[in-house]
C-alpha cells in the first residue's frame, strides 16, 4: 500500500487531510535521524508528529514490546493512547500508569503489546519486577519531558533509559523551548526541530482584560462564564484551595462547573474531566496540571483568574484555545491588588462586562455511572444498544460514551435519565447486571 492511502486510511478517523509544517518535518527526521528533539507548542499536534514515524519502525514480525512512550501523567498517557487505537493501526498497545490494577497490566503482558504508552514510576516498577523484556524496544518516545522533569521522575526516567538496548531510536518531545537535556537521555547530538514561538502556532488568539475591585473578582468571574452562553471554558488558577474556593461559590450561584487538580484521587480526576468533555459540566476550574497533556475538546475561551509566575505556564494555558487553525479568547481577570507579571504586554484591551447576565442554559444531557468496562466485554455498541432496546431511549438521547477498564460513563439527556433508570434497574447487559446511576 502506498504512503499516501495508508495515510488517508488511518487519519481520516482524526480528522486529518495533510500533515502540518511541524508534522511533516517531524516525520523526516524522526524517520532518518537516531535522535530528535522535537519543541512545539501546546495543541500543534506533536502526538501525531511522532506516533506516524513511530508507526513505520514496527514490524509485525517481532512479538515483544517495540516501541515505548513515556508520558508525565496518566492522562497524556491514555490520550496518546486514544490517538493510536482512532489510526487503527492492527498493533497492539497497552497503557500502564499509577493508580491501575497492577495485576491487570502483568495479565496483558502475555502477549506483549508492540506500543507501549507508560507513566515513568509505573514503568520503572515493571522493569524491577522483570514483568517483560525491555530489550526488544528500539523506539523510545519522551513526551512532554519537560514535564516529567519538573514532577520529579528523573530517577524513574534514568532508570528505564538505562535498561533499553543502546542501538535504539529516541525522541525527546517538549512544549517549551530552551530546554538543558540531562547526560541520562543519552542523547549526545540530537537533531533539534523547534516550533515554539512560531507565530503561526495561535494565529488568532485575542487576549482580554478584566479589571475589577478584590472584592469583586469573584463575582466578575461569574458575570464573564454567564456571557458565554453556555459556551465551555477552562478557568485557570495557581493553588487547589483558590480551585475549590471558587467551585463552591459559582456552584451556589447557579453554575454547573467541574474542577481538577493534583490533589484529587485518580477516580475524581477522572470524572471530573468526563463531565467537562461530554458538556454535562460546561466549565472546568483548574491548576496548571490542566494547562498540557489533557484530552480535552478545544474551546473558545481560557480564563485566568489567577495569572502563573512563569511566562511558558501563561503560554501552556492559552494553547488551549486558538488551537491550530481556531481561534479563541484568553481573559485575564485583574483586580486592584494582584501584583501584574511583567510578561504581560500592556496593550492588552481592556473590556467592559454587564452585570445582569442570565445564567447560562442548563446541560441537556448529564453522565451515567456503569459498574462494568472492557474487561466485562462491554463496548460503547453494547451501551447504545442496551439503553435503546431496554432503555427505550433513541441514538439523539445518548451522547459521548467512555468505556473503561471496569467502569463506563455515558452522558444522556437528562430528561429521560429518571425513566431510564427505572426501565434498566433489573435488566442484565451481556447477561451480567451492572449497577447503573448518576455519576457525581
Amino acid at each position: 500500500m502506498s504512503s499516501d492511502k495508508q495515510f488517508n486510511l488511518q487519519f481520516q478517523k482524526l480528522g486529518i487531510s495533510s500533515l502540518n509544517a511541524m508534522q511533516e518535518k517531524a516525520f523526516k527526521t524522526i524517520q532518518n535521524e537516531k535522535q530528535t528533539v522535537l519543541l512545539a507548542p501546546t495543541g500543534s499536534g506533536k502526538t501525531v508528529a511522532f506516533l506516524w514515524p513511530l508507526l513505520h519502525h514496527l514490524n509485525k514480525e517481532i512479538t515483544g514490546v517495540q516501541a515505548l512512550v513515556l508520558a508525565p501523567t496518566r492522562e497524556l498517557a491514555l490520550q496518546i493512547e486514544s490517538v493510536w487505537r482512532k489510526m487503527s493501526t492492527g498493533f497492539k498497545v497497552n497503557v500502564f500508569y499509577g493508580g491501575h490494577a497492577m495485576q491487570v497490566e502483568k495479565s496483558s503482558l502475555s502477549e506483549p503489546p508492540a506500543l507501549l504508552i507508560a507513566t515513568p514510576g509505573r514503568l520503572a516498577d515493571h522493569l524491577k519486577r522483570e514483568t517483560f523484556d525491555p530489550s526488544t524496544i528500539k523506539f523510545l518516545v519522551l513526551d512532554e519531558f519537560d514535564k516529567s522533569l519538573e514532577l520529579g521522575f528523573q530517577e524513574q526516567m534514568a532508570f528505564i533509559i538505562q535498561k533499553l538496548h543502546r542501538n535504539r531510536k529516541t525522541v525527546l518531545v517538549s512544549a517549551t523551548g530552551d530546554l538543558e537535556i540531562p547526560e541520562f537521555t543519552g542523547m549526545q547530538h540530537p537533531v533539534e526541530i523547534n516550533f515554539v514561538g512560531e507565530k503561526t502556532a495561535a494565529p488568532k488568539l485575542k487576549m482580554q482584560l478584566l479589571e475589577c475591585e478584590d472584592r469583586h473578582k469573584m463575582r466578575r468571574l461569574f458575570d464573564l462564564l454567564c456571557s458565554f452562553k453556555g459556551e465551555p471554558a477552562i478557568v485557570f488558577f495557581n493553588h487547589r484551595e483558590a480551585v475549590e474556593e471558587a467551585h463552591e461559590v459559582l456552584t451556589k450561584l447557579g453554575l454547573h462547573p467541574s474542577f481538577y487538580h493534583g490533589g484529587l484521587e485518580q477516580d475524581e480526576r477522572e470524572r471530573a474531566l468526563i463531565h467537562f468533555r461530554n458538556g454535562t459540566k460546561p466549565f472546568l476550574l483548574t491548576t496548571d496540571i490542566a494547562a498540557r497533556g489533557l484530552d480535552i475538546p478545544e474551546m473558545n475561551h481560557v480564563v485566568h483568574y489567577q495569572m502563573p509566575l512563569k511566562e511558558a505556564e501563561f503560554t501552556h494555558r492559552n494553547g488551549r484555545t486558538a488551537r491550530m487553525k481556531a481561534s479563541g479568547t484568553a481573559y485575564i481577570i485583574m483586580s486592584n491588588t494582584d501584583n501584574r507579571r511583567p510578561y504581560l504586554s500592556h496593550d492588552i484591551s481592556a473590556i467592559e462586562l454587564k452585570k445582569d447576565y442570565p445564567l447560562p442554559p442548563e446541560p441537556a444531557f448529564e453522565t451515567l455511572y456503569i459498574s462494568g468496562g472492557k474487561k466485562d466485554k462491554l463496548s460503547k455498541i453494547d451501551i447504545v444498544g442496551f439503553f435503546g432496546q431496554k432503555g427505550k431511549l433513541q441514538k439523539e438521547d445518548i451522547g459521548l460514551i467512555f468505556v473503561h477498564d471496569f467502569f463506563s460513563y455515558v452522558a444522556v439527556r437528562k430528561s429521560k435519565t429518571r425513566t431510564l433508570l427505572q426501565l434498566v434497574r433489573d435488566e442484565k447487559m451481556k447477561g451480567k447486571k451492572f449497577k447503573i446511576g448518576i455519576a457525581k
